[in-house]
């Protein structure tokens, strides 16, 4: 297994079950498609804290933190959304 995929499995292992389950979904299903500048949004979206990024996922964000995010992470949170 490559060793970027490897580490990205492990730091989308999360506190919260939920976050779990999606992550883990979206990177079976669109992780190895991405570009460099998804993968650097996608890590940038697992430096959030759980509860926060839940909110980001679920759609239910302050609309200032949803304004805030750059198009990219906005772009995977749709994928993500959709797993």
């Amino acid at each position: 297994m490559d060793k970027g995929l490897e580490r990205v499995r492990w730091r989308s292992r999360r506190g919260l079950l939920e976050l779990d389950i999606v992550l883990g979904r979206f990177i079976d299903k669109h992780y190895a498609q991405l570009d460099e500048a998804g993968k650097q949004a996608f890590e940038a979206l697992l430096d959030m804290p759980d509860n926060p990024l839940w909110d980001m996922i679920a759609g239910r964000a302050e609309r200032g933190v949803q304004e805030a995010t750059h198009g990219e992470q906005q772009a995977l949170l749709e994928k993500i959304r959709a797993v």
